[in-house]
């Protein structure tokens, strides 16, 4: 286990997104995000996983364009907005729309933000337990950047692993805000590309080879099989839905160099944000406020169930591993591919405050 010191390990990846064209605003913000998925014990979607995202997608190809300007397009609904944010990085996007969302619900119950021609905004729960943190019940979808996941009794990969993300204010009565963020696909592309760095092996019936045989060995891996069969797939084609009535345009055209003429190869985003008070009907049993009866609900759920894991523990539990550790923790092999970034920059290593 190697811990990192927070800020030295923003520094390192604000001054990698800075030397590929990024101004130091959104490459700050794309740190903290990656920050925030490590913290919470999410090693798929941290600095390595944004940086890639950008070398293959990204600035190097065009899919992101450095310092863009969000443009916030004319709506006739005053709760929800529309923006065009013109292939600017994913997580500054994020951020800003969920601020944007949480200050519409202030004033109107709920705010919703659709964002057209974007680029991957990396882990959804950092911003739903950020949201969450400060009062309101948060919800993101996305378009993935790439179609890697085949249909329900399909063979060619046409839909992303298109993640759903909630949050809700549970920290006053839990301790720890309820985080339900799942892929829609068995498992996450990061989580293949971790499963490789390390040397093991991914779950049965997760993913397929090129020759369409599923496979358990994560560098044979071509394709991504949905979660529960049709369920999955079902929740999968929402994303695509959302994103389709947003702006974006053909699945297997995202992420892509060459597409067909015309088409347009950016994601979509949709946040949205709702007050706890827009819900509130006041008649709660036994004269419970609403955070007591969202309580009382959650004891019955769990009530002979003690062993039942709630959403969010796991993020809960790794961001107390964190703050035990006193920052980020890392392994060996995560370290060392760290530390190659900072080699490429002509920066020192970045060493463990552990050793």
């Amino acid at each position: 286990m190697n811990v990192i010191d927070v800020d030295a390990h923003n520094e390192l990846v604000t001054a990698a997104y800075m030397a590929r064209g990024y101004d130091e605003a959104e490459s700050r913000e794309a740190a903290d995000m990656a920050a925030a998925a490590t913290w919470h014990g999410n090693n798929t979607h941290n600095a390595l996983k944004a940086l890639h995202l950008d070398e293959l997608f990204g600035s190097h190809v065009g899919g992101c364009v450095p310092s863009a300007e969000i443009e916030v397009l004319p709506s006739r609904f005053a709760a929800s907005e529309v923006w065009n944010s013109n292939k600017k990085l994913g997580q500054a996007v994020a951020k800003r729309a969920f601020q944007r969302a949480m200050d519409l619900a202030d004033e109107f119950g709920v705010g919703i933000v659709s964002v057209d021609n974007t680029f991957h905004y990396l882990w959804g729960g950092g911003y739903v337990i950020e949201a969450a943190k400060k009062g309101y019940i948060a919800y993101t979808n996305c378009t993935s950047t790439l179609a890697e996941v085949v249909p329900f009794m399909g063979k060619r990969p046409t839909l992303g692993t298109n993640p759903h993300t909630w949050g809700f204010p549970t920290q006053d009565i839990l301790g720890f805000p309820i985080c339900i963020d799942w892929a829609t696909s068995t498992v996450a592309m990061g989580r293949v590309q971790q499963l490789a760095r390390e040397g093991k092996e991914l779950p049965p019936n997760a993913a397929v080879d090129a020759d369409g045989n599923v496979t358990t060995d994560p560098n044979k891996v071509a394709a991504l099989l949905p979660f529960g069969a049709h369920k999955g797939y079902g929740m999968s084609l929402i994303n695509e839905f959302f994103g389709a009535l947003i702006g974006t345009s053909l699945p297997t055209h995202r992420g892509r160099t060459a597409p067909t003429p015309g088409e347009k190869t950016s994601c979509a985003f949709y946040f949205q944000v709702i007050h706890p008070d827009a819900l509130n009907a006041g008649n709660y049993a036994e004269g419970r406020t609403q955070m007591e009866n969202l309580k009382a609900c959650l004891d019955d759920i769990l009530d002979g169930n003690e062993g039942a894991m709630l959403p969010g523990q796991l993020e809960a539990n790794g961001a107390k591993r964190s703050e035990e550790a006193g920052g980020l923790i890392f392994t060996d092999a995560e370290l060392e591919a760290l530390n190659e970034i900072a080699a490429e920059l002509g920066r020192e290593p970045l060493k463990p405050i552990n050793s």
